[in-house]
């Protein structure tokens, strides 16, 4: 008996649409960055290390999602390279160290608080252009991944302010000229330790 062609045809396409469904629902997809609309130079007291943090989504392309293992900075100014290891994130007062963070298709939205290493390795805002390279480790990949490139560049006035501690440089992203604009204010004088938060801040909101 010969089967009919239409209903070949309907099944395969039935079975055809099955299979996409369901490589969409298993795949776990890209991780990536929304661009950051708000990035900082500031410092984590009352310790006084330099910090850098940006307020953006994170997101994947797949159902499954990702799990991030840790984030990173590379801080590059010239033929300098400083590395940001310390990472913390959260709103208000629920900032926690860093690690084992699902992220989803519909992204979650944090402050990153980013410090350098305890190593002795001196790190000041001096004046000059910086491309940031945030990255992620991730569950099931062996190699980081790059996520976003920040480029921004410190006055010699917006430096000059950063000499004062507690001060801050924020940057804000403006659509229309698809650049950061920089201004400065004056942080909250509250802050936890690292060990503690990895933020300086309870109410990091502040800088929305």
């Amino acid at each position: 008996m010969t089967a009919d062609p239409f209903s070949l045809t309907i099944s395969s396409i039935a079975l055809a649409i099955s299979a996409t469904t369901a490589w969409f629902t298993l795949r776990r997809g890209r991780l990536a960055l929304a661009r950051p609309l708000l990035v900082g130079f500031l410092f984590d007291l009352p310790a006084g290390e330099p910090k850098i943090l940006f307020r953006a989504s994170l997101y994947t392309t797949g159902k499954r999602g990702r799990i991030v293992e840790s984030m990173y900075l590379k801080i590059r100014r010239g033929e300098y390279t400083h590395t940001f290891t310390f990472w913390g994130y959260g709103e208000t007062t629920a900032l926690v160290v860093g690690g084992g963070l699902h992220i989803g298709e519909d992204g979650v939205v944090h402050y990153h608080h980013f410090l350098p290493p305890r190593d002795g390795t001196d790190f000041q805002f001096v004046p000059g252009d910086y491309v940031i390279d945030v990255y992620a480790t991730v569950v099931h990949r062996k190699t980081p991944v790059l996520l976003s490139s920040l480029a921004l560049s410190l006055s010699e006035s917006f430096s000059e302010a950063l000499r004062d501690k507690s001060m801050a440089v924020l940057y804000n992203w403006e659509p229309d000229s698809r650049t950061y604009h920089p201004h400065t204010e004056r942080a909250p004088s509250r802050g936890r330790d690292r060990s503690v938060s990895g933020s300086a801040y309870e109410n990091p909101s502040t800088f929305r």
